[in-house]
């Protein structure tokens, strides 16, 4: 048995932010830079919506440095962004958006329906086969519409086309792609986000710049600086030595020690589309014990989800019995399980392994090994013995793709 992520309940991404005052006003030119530790080794594939993964975690780079037809915003899980409207016909069958007058990539070219329809074409990432099994074209009406038509009636379009399920309705140029080709895109993308490329070290560094163009509002920090640091500790240290203003993803002990620390707050997003689950591809095969879902179950109340969240998360998290994220659309609570070790061994004596059984190797998604750790002694308590595996995140990611 192989788990490939280990992603099993809703854990908030923590950021400390040093406290520096008050921002200046909305009106004042861009001014100084921003230099963010992150807990992911960039890549290159993050700079494409194109390529978009199924996860949240490119999306720090999407809301910079490119925009969609419509996002999730604070206003709500499909804001009109580039599109100034969208509207969906009675049928169901179609949906058509009114690109907003003016706005402009980088490089002063305007965003045109050639654009839309141009980018899910070429768009391969999370959700591309389902997105493009149930459209049947996208039709240019003219340089500022573009109609999307279904093969047949489908709600959860603007899920998947229209929230972080996907990027497919984030924009490149038409234009410059072609010119360019897919690797020199990468090199050197062009977007219509409030800030545009200015380097790419992968695995190290990717800085950014304002936008004076933006079409919303002129960012008020001038330069945005992406720095990767993976080890946890690295980044907390750099916190502290004033190296970066923002440090993500501090868990347990290190994130109780910046807590402490004067000067210093951690926060955590009020809603995070964040979800963590356990993945288990065995299941799908009727020789394996996970195929029982009285095993599943058993995995399930074994874990201890309040002591987990309090632990790594310092309570920052909401447990939750379901991976659909809760601010999407038509998504359903389901309350966790109980934690109960004693009825998760009930249960696998029901299923033939009253002495539990061998599951093979567990992968920790990246960067959450010690919550890895937890679990896999979660499981172990009951009888389920794995072999724990880390991974660095980026090869972790193309594996599991």
């Amino acid at each position: 048995m192989s788990v490939r992520s280990a992603r099993w309940l809703t854990v908030a991404v923590l950021a400390v932010v040093l406290v520096t005052g008050v921002r200046p006003a909305a009106a004042a030119p861009p001014d100084g830079t921003m230099v963010l530790g992150l807990h992911v080794t960039l890549v290159s594939r993050w700079l494409d919506p194109g390529e978009t993964e199924g996860l949240i975690t490119p999306f720090m780079v999407l809301y910079a440095l490119h925009d969609a037809l419509v996002k999730p915003m604070p206003a709500g899980i499909n804001t009109p962004s580039l599109a100034e409207s969208w509207t969906a016909s009675k049928d169901g069958l179609t949906y058509e958006f009114v690109i907003r007058k003016g706005v402009k990539f980088h490089n002063g070219e305007p965003v045109t329906a050639a654009d839309v329809k141009f980018s899910f074409e070429r768009y391969k990432g999370a959700g591309a086969k389902l997105l493009k099994d149930r459209v049947r074209e996208v039709q240019i009406v003219d340089p500022g519409r573009v109609r999307f038509v279904l093969k047949e009636p489908w709600p959860d379009f603007m899920t998947f086309y229209g929230t972080s399920a996907t990027g497919a309705g984030w924009i490149v140029p038409k234009a410059y792609v072609e010119k360019v080709g897919e690797d020199g895109f990468k090199k050197a993308p062009i977007g219509a986000g409030p800030y545009k490329f200015v380097s790419f070290n992968p695995g190290i560094e990717l800085v950014m710049e304002a936008w004076d163009g933006y079409w919303r509002k002129v960012p008020n920090v001038k330069r945005l600086v992406y720095r990767s640091l993976p080890e946890e500790t690295t980044r907390a240290a750099a916190l502290k030595k004033g190296e970066v203003d923002i440090a993500y993803l501090l868990t347990g002990p290190v994130a109780e020690d910046v807590r402490r620390t004067p000067g210093f707050k951690l926060v955590a997003p009020k809603e995070s589309q964040g979800t963590f689950w356990l993945d288990l591809p065995d299941q799908w095969d009727p020789k394996s014990p996970w195929h029982d879902i009285r095993v599943r179950q058993a995995a399930s109340l074994a874990v201890d989800r309040q002591s987990l969240n309090q632990a790594e998360t310092l309570g920052f998290s909401k447990p939750t019995g379901s991976l659909i994220p809760r601010p999407l659309e038509f998504s359903r609570f389901f309350e966790p399980d109980p934690f109960d070790p004693a009825k998760a061994k009930r249960l696998l004596a029901e299923a033939g392994y009253p002495n539990g059984f061998d599951a093979g190797d567990f992968y920790p998604w990246p960067p959450y090994f010690s919550m890895g750790e937890a679990l896999a002694g979660y499981l172990l308590n009951v009888g389920i013995r794995t072999k724990l595996r880390t991974m660095e995140r980026a090869a972790m990611t193309t594996a599991w793709r």
